[in-house]
């Protein structure tokens, strides 16, 4: 029986995205060292989940923050705060915002907020969308970068922009950083610059940064007091969460200093796929460590095609590929720590092996 591309792809030696398998030593990494003595947090209090919060709170340059054990809680909760305040249930965001297709309609559900799309769903929010918007909503959410058309960011002009008119306007600007600090390399700019434009922030520990789940929600010291009792209601104040602050801290503190790189290492990546046949990455300037790799031929041949790559080079590029059209597919592509390990030789093979194979693709 053939095997699939994901069977193969898991036996090859080298693997160009990621940071590598979410295992128990993920956990058991960021254990090591730490003094046993040192208490828990118990619903929220304690020293260990205050020192973290006052820490990430001054990396994003607000006023407090909160840790969450997810970020759709968070979101979710921020959103609402904001809808309360202004005595409006309806908010603004990207057609392909996490909060509309992974969330199971939390946000209408759960909280009866109203929602209502900016841009299309093949590029990001741009000023001219935000003045276009017709309803008086109570908040608007941009996510950087925009994770479902492969990592596309606005300019940092537009955001000034835009956090310029919401002002004016009272409007609430919420950040989507799940990636945050994926995109400041591009930006050229600090957390705290970035999130200086936006009312409250959310950022994830188990993306980029690699620890096993968390969030944190930052903003003045009422809105996070506030997140805190709707955290409750939420059911998101376990006993004890220190399990994630220890993962999020540690790998934080391990990666913190490597977005730069990674950034580097997607541009370099994404130059050998646009050097291949009938294969194109979006966006195409790179903008973070991530992008989405398009290949103009049929999924099961472009699967095929991988299947040998793997087989002859022994690095693996993906483990799906997604259906487009019938005569187009894509993947999504995510650099972390173990791209620095692919041999670049070898990895050129790769390339020259997967641009010779599509080629004779019908």
């Amino acid at each position: 029986m053939a095997k699939s591309l994901i069977e193969v792809f898991k036996q090859t030696t080298y693997q160009v995205g990621g940071n590598g398998k979410r295992n128990l030593k993920v956990l058991l990494d960021s254990l090591e060292g730490v003094d046993d003595s040192l208490e828990s947090d118990i619903y929220g209090k304690g020293q260990i989940i205050e020192d973290f919060q006052r820490k990430m709170a001054d990396l994003l340059g607000k006023e407090s923050a909160v840790f969450f054990p997810s970020g759709t809680m968070a979101q979710q909760i921020a959103l609402r705060i904001w809808c309360d305040r202004k005595g409006v249930n309806k908010v603004a965001y990207h057609p392909l915002s996490h909060l509309e297709i992974h969330e199971e309609d939390g946000l209408k559900e759960l909280h009866h907020i109203e929602t209502f799309y900016l841009a299309d769903s093949h590029r990001v929010i741009e000023f001219d969308d935000v003045l276009k918007l017709n309803e008086d909503v109570a908040c608007i959410l941009l996510e950087l970068p925009q994770r479902e058309i492969g990592g596309q960011l606005p300019s940092f002009e537009t955001l000034e922009q835009i956090s310029n008119y919401c002002r004016q306007k009272g409007i609430k600007l919420h950040l989507d950083g799940a990636r945050l600090f994926e995109v400041l390399p591009f930006y050229q700019k600090t957390a705290a610059e970035v999130c200086s434009l936006f009312d409250s922030v959310y950022i994830s520990f188990y993306k980029g940064i690699g620890g096993i789940a968390g969030a944190i929600l930052a903003g003045e010291d009422s809105f996070t007091e506030e997140s805190k009792v709707w955290k409750r209601r939420h059911g998101g104040d376990l006993i004890s969460l220190y399990p994630y602050i220890i993962s999020s801290d540690y790998y934080y503190e391990k990666r913190k200093d490597k977005f730069e790189q990674y950034y580097k290492e997607a541009t370099e990546l994404a130059s050998l796929y646009n050097s291949c046949h009938d294969v194109f990455t979006v966006p195409q300037e790179i903008v973070s460590n991530m992008f989405h790799v398009h290949i103009k031929k049929p999924k099961d041949s472009v699967e095929n095609v991988l299947i040998g790559v793997y087989e002859e080079s022994n690095i693996g590029l993906t483990g799906y590929v997604k259906e487009v059209n019938e005569n187009e597919c894509s993947y999504e592509v995510s650099i972390g720590d173990l791209y620095e390990s692919v041999p670049k030789e070898d990895l050129q093979k790769a390339f020259e092996l997967l641009d010779e194979k599509l080629k004779n693709v019908n």
